[in-house]
């Protein structure tokens, strides 16, 4: 029905934000945080401000790549990043994002990780993090897709003894059928990034694909899965 009453201006504008802008301005609401027992997320930029006592700091900047550490998803998966990982580990981190993730995983003793991602700008994202925390010649990323690149494969292949996976659950599916050939004996495969909704769906491809499912974590309807390889 038609409303006599002046509803104002219908009129849309848009403003145009250059990458450089949005890379910059966020900046001022990214603050340092604890995670787990032992982690302490630092913005890059902040640098030489008081770390707490038994605290590792994380330097990172994530630029225009997903993973500052603050969503719910990467600190489920960096709270058992620190609880599963053991002095001398090798960590493949599948969508490795801002390398948040393996780069923690280096801080808490692996000697080696290797990530992938799709997204070109990663590559270049991940390595400037490590060498902020002194990690970059233990951490090497590719550029491709795990599940459709068979070059790719055979440059991440070997066993690992942590596999990480914080992407959605419409990509951890498929990679559940992939991830067991990477895991060394007794190895895990962590996955985060599941919405309540779809968490049977992902234990149901860990299941069919030889996984056992040794513990859940949730938070704030999120899920994550630590799985290992059916003997």
């Amino acid at each position: 029905d038609r409303v006599d009453k002046d509803a104002g201006t219908l009129a849309v504008t848009t403003t145009s934000l250059r990458e450089e802008d949005w890379a910059e301005n966020w900046k001022q609401y990214y603050q340092p945080f604890p995670v787990g027992e032992r982690l302490y997320v630092v913005p890059e930029w902040m640098r030489g401000d008081p770390v707490p006592a038994g605290r590792t700091p994380l330097y990172l900047n994530p630029g225009l790549i997903l993973g500052t550490g603050s969503h719910g998803t990467t600190r489920l998966c960096l709270e058992g990043v620190e609880h599963y990982v053991q002095q001398g580990d090798r960590v493949l981190d599948l969508g490795t994002g801002s390398g948040i993730l393996a780069i923690a995983a280096l801080l808490l003793g692996a000697k080696e990780a290797v990530g992938c991602d799709i997204d070109p700008k990663a590559a270049r994202v991940a390595a400037e993090n490590a060498s902020y925390n002194g990690v970059g010649e233990h951490f090497q990323v590719y550029t491709g897709d795990v599940n459709q690149d068979e070059a790719l494969k055979q440059k991440l292949a070997g066993q690992y003894q942590l596999v990480l996976a914080n992407i959605i659950a419409d990509v951890i599916i498929p990679l559940s059928a992939v991830a067991g050939d990477y895991l060394a004996p007794g190895g895990r495969f962590l996955t985060s990034g599941i919405i309540e909704s779809r968490a049977e769906d992902v234990a149901a491809a860990l299941n069919a694909n030889g996984f056992t499912i040794v513990e859940t974590r949730t938070r704030d309807g999120w899920v994550s899965y630590t799985a290992q390889k059916q003997a």
